[in-house]
């Protein structure tokens, strides 16, 4: 069934009419054309398509886009702030992180979100 949904998406609010049980990674990649987040698995495993909900790094592909409501997302697109690139995407093109490319945003945007947490992890916190 369809309903309007709110959310903000990269500092900007918007509003659309969808079916309220499709996925947040699907919303994003056909709704509101961000490709950056990907299809991997589909069952929240492999992490390719991570997002940042409230400060949270989340598997897009198995929520519901109505969970969402009033809430803040942030996707890889939204990372980049004025023209400029976020630390950790300049880090990954340093260090040639990038492997084929597909899961590369999740991988930034789980990094993204450990540093929301905590700012000062160590190695043990990181490879878990």
């Amino acid at each position: 069934m369809n309903e309007t949904i709110s959310f903000k998406l990269n500092d900007k609010w918007v509003s659309l009419t969808t079916d309220g049980e499709w996925t947040l990674l699907w919303v994003l990649r056909t709704d509101l054309g961000l490709t950056g987040t990907k299809y991997g698995c589909g069952k929240g495993l492999c992490g390719a398509c991570t997002v940042i909900v409230d400060d949270r790094a989340v598997r897009s592909c198995v929520i519901p886009v109505r969970s969402i409501k009033g809430k803040g997302v942030l996707t890889i697109e939204g990372l980049r702030k004025n023209g400029k690139l976020h630390p950790i995407q300049e880090a990954f093109i340093k260090h040639d992180a990038l492997q084929c490319g597909f899961c590369t945003s999740g991988m930034i945007l789980n990094a993204y979100g450990l540093l929301l947490r905590n700012p000062q992890p160590t190695k043990a916190e990181i490879i878990w």
